[in-house]
């Protein structure tokens, strides 16, 4: 499986990023991406930390749009390649729909899993115990938000990083380099604590979860749809830390707290993410994608034309 272009098939006018910037340039364009964001959010004296105020947590979410916008740039102006090189190619109705409902049902089975393990207790019905407009425009906005977030890191590790690495050393260092880049990313959301090693672990598994998704399917489209889904559902649906962090919203359907259960079954301070349900979870999802083939040699095959066709 070495040197596989996982999404688009490269023309012989195309340049190749070398391995190890690419590793670099994922984590400057991350980081230079949201720079304007975070300026224009402190000129608007809006905090930068989550939690805290619904419009500047919708904000900081879509401060990752700019960061999309760098890679897109650099993977048309250097490798010389379009938008479907990155996973954006056929069929993105069809599979961001697909990925939506997916990622909602793995988030409601964390989540009602954990609750029936007693680690949630009910405190309310959210949003809809004083329904009105302005009680569900900050969770639209926020909605809208993790559609930008989980798109853009998307798009910096299985779009951009992981099939440049795959395309010059195969697919097994493709999904580690990006695995462990996209974890060690995360390592700072929460104190260093037993919280946060389980927390990692699963953001290994959820990235590994998520390459094979992208492979399987030769497309991005899914997995943004999948990440999406996921955070919107536990932080705004659920009204519970989303990789340690939390909003600013009335939860869309109830709102659940954590008891003083184990932290290993709610994920105490970093949410369901540092659970052991998750763990379970992901590990179910990573071994049927396997089972389905996803890294089956024959998958493969150089690609010909484009992957629009692939179901």
């Amino acid at each position: 499986m070495a040197g596989t272009d996982i999404y688009e098939p490269r023309r012989p006018n195309s340049r190749r990023t070398w391995t190890w910037a690419a590793i670099v340039l994922t984590i400057v364009f991350i980081f230079l991406g949201q720079m304007p964001g975070a300026i224009a959010l402190l000129l608007a004296g809006m905090p930068l930390d989550a939690g805290i105020d619904w419009r500047a947590d919708a904000l900081i979410l879509l401060t990752f749009a700019p960061i999309t916008v760098v890679f897109l740039l650099w993977n048309w102006l250097f490798e010389r390649r379009g938008a479907a090189a990155l996973g954006f190619n056929g069929q993105g109705l069809k599979r961001y729909g697909r990925g939506l409902s997916i990622g909602f049902g793995f988030a409601a089975v964390v989540v009602g899993a954990i609750w029936l393990l007693g680690g949630y207790r009910f405190e309310g019905f959210g949003a809809w115990e004083r329904p009105a407009v302005m009680t569900f425009v900050p969770i639209a906005a926020v909605f809208v938000g993790f559609m930008v977030q989980g798109a853009t890191e998307e798009v910096a590790f299985r779009g951009y990083l992981m099939q440049v690495v795959a395309s010059r050393h195969g697919i097994f260092w493709g999904i580690g380099v990006s695995m462990v880049l996209f974890s060690a990313l995360h390592a700072a959301n929460i104190p260093p604590s037993n919280e946060l090693v389980l927390g990692l672990t699963n953001i290994v598994l959820v990235g590994i979860f998520f390459s094979l998704y992208a492979i399987h399917e030769r497309s991005l489209w899914g997995v943004c749809a999948w990440h999406s889904a996921w955070n919107f559902l536990l932080g705004a649906g659920f009204g519970v830390e989303v990789s340690g962090q939390a909003l600013d919203v009335d939860p869309l359907l109830i709102d659940l707290q954590n008891t003083r259960a184990p932290w290993w079954i709610s994920g105490g301070q970093f949410g369901p993410e540092g659970s052991i349900v998750t763990s379970a979870v992901l590990l179910a999802g990573i071994s049927y994608l396997v089972w389905k083939g996803a890294l089956n040699p024959k998958s493969f095959e150089p690609l010909v034309g484009t992957s629009s066709d692939r179901a």
